[in-house]
């Protein structure tokens, strides 16, 4: 670094004098010293915010370390950051209540969505109460490599439930493969892209929103393969022409874009459609797998709330 401020100092030193490095120099060269100040500061805290951030390993580690604390129910095993923010279905609390108090282990699925350059890991996992299946979303924002928020969704899988999982023993198909080569999109291209999707939903036809399906797109909600060629039910209706209804009210908000897992994660409100129940609204996190142009996949995982339910976080994008 010192080499770098030298020839630096070099260009802003006055005609005809010639910076060195001794202290008796430096002491004197009132011009140059406030100068050097600025630099090193600048240098150092350049570095120190380099230092700071969070690889895709670390982000990783932060789900694994907030999932296990949950089951181990100690908040205390989470590096938290000052003033750190919980909310558990769009409704502020004190992180260890809530699903924390309750849940007894962690199933084996898992899919996290990485964004890099925002700091946020998220990830849709399976957790139980005693025997009972919990489908749980969770954006964890991370600085300095602490948590500053986390923002998580919860469904319980009833008896009642209209979806009872049958696509969550393995890997979602695709869903985590990396991107082929030379079909990776910008970030933001990858949203745009995403955004045809809840347009569909407002006009009632993705035929119409002419959103772009992949041929083997192919859409999972709670746990249950529902539509497309690239799943395991048979028969199953294609995506693009799925019959909907419309959604007039929704709204999405950027969750996480994972670039490198070609994956944009929206927060969406459904609206009333008089299909939830009166004054109610499915409020989901969905994953969209997104790459070449075209949707490939889509998982979201969802439960039925108020329909005035704000998300409460910023968008990312």
């Amino acid at each position: 670094m010192l080499d770098q401020l030298e020839s630096v100092m070099q260009g802003l030193s006055p005609a005809g004098s010639k910076y060195t490095r001794s202290e008796e120099h430096f002491g004197m060269n009132r011009f140059l010293a406030p100068v050097v100040s600025v630099l090193i500061l600048a240098a150092m805290t350049t570095s120190e915010a380099q230092a700071a951030d969070c690889d895709r390993a670390c982000l990783k580690s932060m789900i694994t370390k907030y999932v296990d604390a949950m089951v181990a129910h100690d908040p205390s095993r989470l590096p938290l950051a000052t003033g750190m923010r919980f909310t558990e279905d769009s409704q502020e609390l004190k992180l260890g209540e809530g699903l924390w108090k309750t849940v007894t282990r962690k199933g084996d699925f898992r899919q996290d969505y990485i964004d890099l350059r925002k700091q946020i890991a998220a990830t849709h996992v399976m957790l139980f109460e005693e025997n009972a299946q919990i489908l749980y979303s969770v954006v964890l924002r991370v600085a300095d490599q602490k948590i500053t928020g986390i923002e998580t969704l919860v469904d319980r899988i009833t008896p009642t439930s209209r979806f009872k999982p049958d696509s969550l023993e393995k890997p979602l198909v695709g869903m985590s493969e990396r991107v082929p080569a030379g079909k990776q999109m910008p970030r933001a291209e990858m949203i745009r892209i995403a955004m045809y999707y809840p347009e569909g939903l407002r006009i009632g036809s993705f035929v119409t929103a002419k959103t772009p399906f992949a041929k083997e797109a192919y859409r999972v909600e709670n746990g249950t393969f529902i539509a497309g060629e690239g799943g395991p039910r048979p028969n199953a209706p294609a995506i693009l022409t799925q019959k909907i209804i419309l959604h007039p009210d929704v709204k999405a908000s950027v969750a996480a874009v994972d670039e490198e897992e070609g994956i944009v994660l929206l927060w969406m409100n459904f609206g009333d459609t008089n299909s939830y129940g009166p004054g109610n609204a499915l409020v989901t996190f969905e994953a969209f797998k997104v790459w070449a142009g075209e949707i490939h996949a889509v998982n979201a995982f969802f439960r039925i709330l108020p329909k005035d339910t704000q998300r409460g976080w910023s968008s990312a994008d």
